[in-house]
């Protein structure tokens, strides 16, 4: 991949359920700009940005009347597509990421390979059922639905924790912080990095 390679992608949903636009740069600073029309999952959504260096902007309505599911569920088609996308043929870049992050008592690890093949092993015992008033089951279908539509295999496992608040955060900045890893550009690498020369 050139180094002058724009890694921009831009990605539209719209479905009965929901209405999305979500574009990234993955070469960014870490500028966000949320209006997922959920407060929480916007937070989750900006320590991607930050940490991962990737520019995210999304903007999302959707059926909440009925509950989040929908909503959060596309967004995280939209992320994973648009991850894909960007990465390209995916020349260039280092393949796997995996990151630690600590936030006072709570410790979580993700490690990433694009693959791609998705696949998700998700590890997390939440204490309680929701963070403020959002379902914390929810998070595992956003992933699920990254995974799946960036043809990422990820693995997340909070090692430990006793608040929802700091156990969802740690495993979102470990995110960003893996896809800033994986989706590096390797100077040493010059095309792809599989033996099977395409991922």
């Amino acid at each position: 991949m050139s180094s002058n390679a724009k890694r921009v992608s831009k990605i539209e949903r719209s479905t009965k359920e929901t209405s999305i636009t979500l574009s990234l740069d993955l070469d960014g600073s870490g500028k966000s700009e949320l209006n997922s029309s959920i407060a929480f999952l916007d937070h989750m959504l900006e320590q991607i940005s930050r940490h991962g260096l990737i520019d995210l902007m999304v903007n999302a309505k959707g059926d909440r009347e009925i509950d989040d599911h929908h909503t959060v569920e596309d967004i995280g088609i939209c992320l994973g597509e648009a991850l894909r996308e960007a990465a390209g043929d995916k020349s260039g870049i280092v393949r796997y990421g995996h990151a630690y992050v600590p936030l006072d008592e709570a410790l979580s690890r993700v490690v990433l390979d694009f693959s791609g093949r998705p696949g998700l092993e998700y590890n997390i015992d939440f204490p309680k059922e929701k963070v403020g008033g959002f379902d914390i089951d929810l998070f595992k279908e956003f992933f699920q639905a990254v995974s799946n539509h960036g043809r990422i295999t990820m693995h997340i496992d909070c090692l430990r924790g006793g608040n929802n608040h700091h156990i969802i955060e740690t495993v979102f900045k470990a995110f960003g912080r893996a896809l800033r890893m994986a989706l590096e550009l390797d100077k040493r690498q010059t095309g792809i990095p599989s033996t099977k020369g395409s991922l």
